[in-house]
């Protein structure tokens, strides 16, 4: 129900107050100078109401980007393991656009901050942001969005679904070779950190990345069976890793001498946290001379070993954990040479030998 008010008021102007009462909603007013906006005004609103329409677009209007990203620190963001990255990425979205309402938000806006962002350097490296980093902070505001839109009502549509992404290079593949390997595993076992060969041994034989291992505890390990659980990972999904050879003897011989005070499996000095071997790593690539290379590559280096000793790209996605075999087509030249192989095997044993 909407009702139209005729005042005039002391100089004689005349205006139109407007209430539209819809039941289960609250009232809206608004005041025009001519009838004619007045009932259009009217319509308009008892229709959006009807559609769902009419809130959604209030509620942009009432609150800014900087309320909607502090209340998202403070809600969302502690549940997610990339946490603190985040949070810095937020901080540059509030500073230039935080006094902005959210019913101001366009894709062009966003496009004009993202391209400012390009023009920065990392404050330690003192070089321009890469394409791929300035895709995570728009990832990281298009989450934010995404949690008005869906579960506070705040917006009606995320602008960033409406913006492609930069470009980014191919992901980057590091393997070590078979001499690397042998140095590096020497500069390991050489090392004045307990934890390093072990460590390093289960990152290139099961291809888990580095906090998944350094977070083990003894409950997530079972010698008997040869299996470690992996209950947190990147993608949020439980995922099995097989202990075999090495790996396995390592872990047997480390449990017999683990420390009972804490369940980690590689604890620190104070066995509240896991064990940072980050400068015992660096300083084994150095001795190994070993360059361009990164904990992370013990990831690629396993991939390769198993595409090289005929695994497929699905099996290897399995092992490393990804969702999709985007991720794992990087390997496919590998595979391709393995393939290869086979095929010539087969034709050889059915044709006989061949040029």
């Amino acid at each position: 129900m909407a009702t139209i008010e005729k005042r005039v008021n002391g100089e004689g102007a005349t205006s139109y107050r407007v209430k539209v009462r819809l039941r289960g909603y609250p009232t809206q007013t608004a005041t025009f100078n001519r009838q004619t906006d007045a009932k259009k005004w009217i319509q308009d609103t008892e229709s959006a109401i009807r559609e769902g329409r009419h809130f959604k677009t209030s509620e942009a209007k009432k609150h800014t980007v900087k309320k909607l990203i502090e209340r998202y620190v403070k809600e969302i963001l502690p549940q997610k393991k990339s946490a603190s990255a985040q949070e810095s990425q937020l901080n540059y979205w509030m500073d230039s656009i935080g006094s902005f309402l959210l019913s101001d938000i366009t894709p062009a806006l966003i496009v004009e901050q993202r391209s400012q962002l390009a023009l920065e350097k990392n404050d330690h490296k003192k070089v321009k942001k890469t394409n791929a980093t300035i895709n995570r902070y728009c990832a990281a505001l298009s989450h934010v969005f995404s949690i008005a839109v869906k579960e506070w009502g705040w917006m009606q549509e995320n602008p960033l679904l409406k913006i492609k992404k930069l470009k980014e290079p191919r992901g980057r593949v590091r393997c070590l070779s078979d001499e690397e390997r042998l140095r590096l595993m020497q500069a390991c076992q050489e090392s004045s950190s307990p934890f390093l060969y072990i460590l390093v041994v289960l990152g290139i034989s099961t291809g888990a990345r580095k906090m998944e291992i350094r977070s083990l505890e003894w409950k997530d390990v079972d010698l008997n069976r040869g299996m470690i659980i992996l209950h947190d990972t990147k993608n949020g999904e439980r995922r099995s890793l097989p202990l075999v050879g090495i790996a396995k003897d390592l872990m047997k011989a480390h449990y017999k001498n683990r420390n009972k005070n804490t369940e980690l499996v590689f604890p620190a000095k104070n066995l509240q946290t896991p064990i940072d071997i980050r400068t015992p790593f660096e300083t084994a690539l150095q001795k190994a001379e070993i360059e361009d290379f990164k904990w992370h590559d013990l990831r690629h280096s396993c991939a390769s070993y198993l595409a090289m000793n005929g695994a497929t790209l699905a099996e290897i996605a399995g092992v490393l954990g990804h969702k999709t075999l985007s991720m794992v087509k990087r390997y496919s030249h590998i595979s391709d040479a393995h393939t290869a192989g086979v095929v010539e095997r087969m034709n050889s044993k059915i044709f006989g030998g061949g040029q």
